[in-house]
């Protein structure tokens, strides 16, 4: 019989955990040996690097309410349980992508998992001007392999019906997508925030704006309607761990079945973000065109490396329920699959300018911000970074059909970076 589901705390993980053989072979054999130290930083859950002769482990256990706004927003513990699924279904579409699975408690809702050092938070690099080899290549394949080997593209019908079932039940935080993403910023709801009074004209009219307003609800009937794969579905810069030239994902608790430009849109609308606020760490950091540059080419890269990827998997692994090849290639149609390839990633494209722009608006006036914005303390220079991203996101959802490249997007930010909108 499992024991009652208790938080751990540094003091308590030597006596809860110290029984398990993968932790005493990954950290210590002796647990009065071990220490460890709480890191989570999120928004949700505990997170615990524990060290001890051998090594070190991450422990992470899900809380029964929103850590970032407490027990007053109760969260159900089975949140871990959705995590793990996606961590081992990632590891088996992107091998060494992720960090390692050691051990799953499902009734203490904690994962055991490889620490990935010297790694930081990408966020963090993006914060401090730091450049990575290979990060825009690994996230393109990533996103291309995990989504479509997560779908119906690569997966068969009971294999795919069976996922789909198991995901759906992640009810909660899915529940907090559709609002906290797709609904909340666009009225006055009681957890939004954001830069006043410079922004207060800026939101005021984004809540106005009819056009907007329905683009995003178009949006979220996608989310909701579209269970195209498996997606991270939290796919941001804080869930990216970085070394100079490795990259590693971690934290797909939101993991669920939706549309194929979800992830890869929330990802570029992140770095757009970081883009827009370069300007607001020059003072202490220097000048930043270079490194604004950077980003914007991460962006046309990554998106590269996922059409590219995207299409060699369509070619050598479509073995699933859609886009039969004893339709296409098994009559000597080969034209009449790339045409279809191509109809795919325009849509997954079209969608990804969407998710990213309102991906934008949430975490500027939304519940959860991004730190690279946040970090900035002068007010005003704040807002400038934030109004600019604001304006940015409305372009390339309302006008997202118009912008046929990843190359066009950048130069539309550098355009909006030199404009004045407040």
């Amino acid at each position: 019989m499992s024991n009652p589901y208790e938080p751990l705390n540094v003091d308590t993980i030597g006596e809860k955990l110290g029984h398990l053989e993968i932790l005493k072979e990954k950290v210590g054999p002796d647990a009065t040996h071990w220490s460890a130290q709480e890191v989570g930083d999120g928004n949700l859950n505990l997170v615990f690097i524990v060290t001890g002769p051998n090594g070190q482990a991450i422990v992470k256990q899900a809380l029964p309410y929103v850590r970032l706004v407490g027990d007053s927003w109760p969260l159900p513990l089975k949140r871990a349980f959705f995590e793990y699924h996606a961590l081992i279904r990632q590891a088996k579409n992107a091998p060494e992508d992720v960090p390692e699975v050691y051990h799953f408690d499902e009734s203490q809702a904690l994962i055991v998992m490889q620490f990935m050092t010297p790694h930081v938070i990408l966020r963090n690099s993006l914060r401090d001007g730091i450049k990575h080899d290979n990060l825009a290549e690994v996230m393109g394949k990533f996103c291309a392999r995990t989504l479509f080997r997560g779908s119906d593209l690569s997966m068969d019908t009971k294999e795919r019906k069976k996922d789909l079932a198991l995901f759906a039940d992640n009810i909660e935080l899915c529940d907090i997508t559709e609002n906290l993403v797709f609904t909340d910023p666009y009225f006055d709801a009681e957890m939004n925030r954001h830069t006043s009074p410079q922004l207060d004209g800026i939101v005021a009219s984004l809540r106005a704006d009819i056009d907007m307003k329905v683009a995003a609800q178009h949006f979220k009937a996608k989310f909701c309607n579209n269970a195209e794969t498996l997606l991270h579905g939290d796919l941001h810069t804080g869930s990216i761990m970085v070394t100079e030239s490795d990259t590693v994902v971690i934290d797909p608790e939101f993991a669920t079945y939706g549309p194929f430009g979800f992830d890869i849109g929330m990802l570029l609308g992140n770095f757009y973000m970081a883009f827009f606020a370069q300007d607001g760490h020059e003072a202490s950091k220097g000048v930043r065109d270079d490194y604004a540059q950077w980003i914007l080419d991460v962006t046309c890269d990554i998106w590269h490396h996922f059409e590219e990827e995207f299409s060699h998997l369509w070619r050598t692994e479509r073995t699933g329920i859609l886009y039969d090849k004893r339709l296409y290639e098994d009559q000597g149609q080969n034209l009449a699959s790339e045409q279809a390839l191509t109809d795919r990633l325009n849509q997954i494209w079209s969608d990804a300018l969407g998710f990213g722009g309102i991906e934008m608006h949430r975490r500027i006036l939304g519940l959860a911000h991004i730190m690279e914005l946040d970090s900035i303390e002068d007010a005003d220079l704040r807002a400038a970074c934030e109004a600019r991203a604001l304006q940015f996101g409305r372009q390339i959802v309302i006008s997202r059909d118009a912008y046929k490249s990843p190359h066009q997007i950048a130069e539309l930010a550098r355009a909006v970076r030199k404009d004045n909108f407040l």
